[in-house]
């Protein structure tokens, strides 16, 4: 087949192909729609199609991928079936653009920078750059934090580099340096945490897990509690939400405190949890002033210790005034 071909089959509207097999959306926004599955009988609808960027996630399963995928799903058919019956009813020419390439199943790509990043060590002890950024610039307990991090050392174009590295479940890293870089050493994954006092099988179901868009807002939370009780989890980015509804739903962890970021696709996150059929505790209303929970915890911070230096500089103040008055009396007594 042409790659043109193909390119048009990826390109065939979702929402079209689910109307022709006769489903229609429960609910329909501009962004997306919203079903209920046509894989198998339900009430509450857990389907969802993007309609800007043409995928589709099945929230109860976590997973989801392009109009191809829900084919082979749909009409259970191989790779190549699939491709040649939906070439026969996708249609010609179409306005709807996306990306030329999607990834099957929900599958992420691996992240490197420019295709050049290469691994050279992990340790455990960060150098003082770093933690002096954790500590001053992010107002991290470096105590707290240390078990959950590393020193990441990796290559690019021959220069060598360091980052702050959080594990995740897949054995890959989120990178984060003391300046603006963001990145990853793949595979990208979510990060569970669970307490000193749980495993993943003696988590109490009762309680809420703490759901994070990013390990900065989940060292925040640890900085500002005197003790975890809560399983944590960290999704590392918003495009996790899909393995994030399948971690919980295989442990049938249906209560969850979202800290996500005050924008559109942090909104838009939450808003996938409540989809999914979770009961949804959202934190963010308690930070809602500022960009993410880091930034709330940093602003926290700050005002603490003004208020600290201003209780310590009136007390400064008292005990010179006592000082003097105290010397004035034995003044007199001479």
């Amino acid at each position: 087949m042409k790659e043109e071909d193909l390119s048009r089959i990826k390109r065939y509207p979702i929402v079209e192909y689910l109307e022709r097999k006769g489903t229609k959306p429960v609910r329909r926004t501009p962004a997306y729609a919203l079903y209920r599955s046509p894989l198998r009988a339900e009430t509450h609808p857990s389907f969802k199609v993007d309609t800007e960027k043409n995928l589709w996630i099945d929230y109860a399963e976590g997973r989801g991928g392009s109009v191809i995928d829900l084919c082979m799903r749909l009409e259970n058919c191989t790779l190549s079936e699939a491709i040649r019956r939906l070439g026969q009813t996708a249609p010609d020419d179409t306005a709807y653009s996306s990306r030329k390439d999607f990834a099957q199943n929900n599958c992420q790509p691996a992240m490197t920078v420019n295709g050049t990043r290469r691994l050279i060590s992990i340790s455990d002890t960060l150098p003082p750059h770093l933690q002096e950024y954790l500590t001053k610039v992010r107002c991290i307990n470096l105590e707290k934090a240390k078990p959950f991090l590393k020193c990441v050392s990796y290559e690019v174009r021959g220069r060598r580099y360091q980052a702050i590295g959080f594990a995740n479940l897949s054995e890959g890293y989120e990178l984060r340096d003391n300046g603006s870089f963001k990145g990853t050493i793949a595979p990208k994954d979510i990060t569970p945490i669970c307490t000193d006092r749980q495993s993943e099988h003696t988590t109490d179901k009762t309680q809420p897990v703490c759901v994070f868009e990013g390990f900065m807002d989940f060292l925040s939370f640890l900085s500002m509690k005197e003790e975890v009780a809560n399983q944590c989890l960290v999704m590392n980015s918003v495009s996790n939400v899909a393995r994030t509804v399948r971690y919980l739903n295989d442990r049938h962890l249906t209560y969850i405190r979202t800290f996500l970021d005050n924008d559109d696709a942090g909104r838009m996150a939450t808003n996938d949890f409540i989809i999914a059929g979770f009961k949804v505790e959202d934190m963010s209303v308690h930070y809602k002033d500022f960009k993410d929970f880091n930034e709330f915890h940093v602003s926290r911070v700050h005002e603490q210790n003004k208020q600290k230096w201003q209780v310590q500089t009136r007390m400064s103040v008292t005990e010179q005034k006592e000082s003097k008055k105290s010397k004035q009396v034995k003044h007199k007594m001479r």
